[in-house]
């Protein structure tokens, strides 16, 4: 029995990792000797690289367990010895617990566990009918939630391995995503689950777009990795793109302001980008620290641009008016990796990523004092969050395939 289940798994995964290898480059990992080596090494390639596993800082036998059961079904004669191959050989690294800081507020965060394991959630959305919306990269769908009675649906997308990582909900209620791995952009739409597909101009150097935004007028604005942010036209569905001016740029997270003017951060640099949306003109800002690289961006209300600077540990402010910039280290230090963030008014919340578990931080941009609390599910890193209208915040925990929903109260 134990024969025809690897036997299976081992088929599968040669499969399904043929489409994936075509989209990373795999780098070889020699995982040390045992007796659930093989089932690990036919099973876990199938969706991700193989150093995710040295390189996850470690778990204890009880998270190992329940993060295996996130993402795949392994029947016990399997599990078992996978879980404690795993517990022994990459125990949970020392230094790692999150740095915990009390404060005036009180959270409740609630998870759920999407239908599909090891769909590994990238970015969430909140819909303005409350439901919550995921976007399973692995599993090449999006998926809705109703928060209130915990009912699912998942949209299976009909092009293979698209890669689904951002998305947003424009003023019809249809769901737009960035297709990554297939150079697209999608929009669903939720009542038929009709995909309409608009390809990114492969041909002038754009690829795989990756964090989408709406502004005002209902435009559709998406980053990517390839140098460019783009924009759709809600009435004419005609897609434009603009270059930035810095050779190797990486736009990455991107929000709209007050004004409807977009602003993203770039990953491969230490810059900040404004987009003219009259023009397409690009315009970028140097941050004073040349190591930082910040990934994700929130707008305060005085449309203040705030990032987190993922290498260095520091949550930053850049003022548009004065170009001045400042900067604040996370509580959990240069090595705590800030990742998602969202603003709730003049309150900052964003996630530390190094730690098991991830925390979640916020900070209090009048009294300049931080709060920290451990996800329970330990987040497994928490890529991108979004605010909800009543003032929560909904967070995407990619390796452990979940989906949070955090209730502030003050």
């Amino acid at each position: 029995m134990r024969k025809k289940i690897l036997g299976t798994l081992l088929l599968w995964a040669t499969t399904f990792s043929t489409t994936v290898l075509a989209q990373q480059e795999m780098t070889p990992v020699q995982l040390p000797d045992g007796e659930a080596r093989t089932i690990i090494e036919g099973a876990c390639i199938a969706c991700h690289e193989l150093d995710y596993i040295p390189d996850s800082r470690g778990y204890s036998h009880e998270d190992w367990e329940a993060l295996i059961g996130s993402m795949i079904a392994l029947p016990d004669e399997m599990n078992d010895p996978v879980v404690g191959y795993l517990a022994e050989n990459f125990p949970k690294k020392p230094g790692t617990q999150p740095v915990l800081v009390s404060g005036p507020v009180d959270v409740t965060i609630t998870e759920w566990l999407a239908p599909t394991l090891g769909s590994r959630p990238h970015d969430p959305l909140t819909a303005a009918d409350g439901s919550l919306w995921w976007a399973g990269q692995f599993a090449n769908r999006l998926g809705r939630l109703d928060p209130a009675t915990g009912e699912m649906k998942e949209f299976p997308l009909d092009i293979a391995n698209s890669g689904p990582h951002g998305l947003i909900e424009d003023g019809d209620g249809n769901i737009w995503f960035t297709g990554n791995y297939q150079n697209y952009m999608g929009k669903l739409d939720p009542q038929t689950g009709e995909v309409t597909e608009y390809p990114v101009p492969e041909s002038e150097g754009v690829r795989a777009p990756h964090t989408p935004i709406i502004d005002q007028d209902g435009t559709v604005w998406f980053t990517t990795p390839s140098g460019h942010v783009g924009r759709i036209d809600p009435e004419t569905e005609k897609m434009t793109i603009s270059t930035a001016p810095s050779s190797g740029a990486f736009p990455y997270g991107i929000n709209i302001n007050s004004k409807g003017v977009p602003w993203y951060v770039d990953w491969r640099g230490n810059r900040v980008g404004r987009v003219d949306p009259a023009t397409g003109t690009i315009t970028e800002y140097e941050l004073p620290h040349p190591d930082s690289r910040p990934r994700r961006i929130a707008l305060t209300p005085d449309d203040a641009v705030w990032y987190t600077d993922y290498p260095r540990g520091y949550l930053g402010r850049f003022d548009p008016e004065t170009g001045e910039t400042k900067e604040w280290l996370s509580p959990g230090g240069t090595s705590s990796q800030p990742y998602g963030i969202a603003a709730i008014g003049n309150v900052l919340w964003y996630v530390e990523t190094y730690s098991r578990p991830n925390a979640l931080v916020r900070f209090d941009t009048e009294t300049e004092e931080f709060q920290t609390w451990a996800i329970p599910s330990g987040g497994g890193v928490v890529r991108h969050m979004v605010a909800t209208a009543d003032g929560n915040l909904v967070l995407a925990c990619s390796a452990v395939n979940r989906i949070a929903l955090v209730e502030v109260e003050t």
